[in-house]
């Protein structure tokens, strides 16, 4: 399936957020999911189907000073 993942059209074999999510490199604890505009809370990730032509960022938090 292909999905726009962070702007960049994307090929994933997952079929859940979370599976995505691990497929591409993301430390799961470390970002937030937003997929076609909407937040999506952590213990969804699992059960999060992705469909064809979505649209997910991911977005991680760096700490600095």
């Amino acid at each position: 399936m292909h999905i726009t993942l962070n702007g960049q059209f994307t090929a994933t074999a997952a079929l859940t957020l979370l599976d995505m999510i691990n497929e591409q490199g993301f430390v799961p604890d470390a970002v937030i999911a937003e997929v076609n505009f909407e937040l999506i809370k952590r213990d969804r990730w699992q059960q999060h189907l992705l469909h064809e032509g979505d649209t997910v960022e991911l977005l991680s938090f760096v700490g600095g000073g």
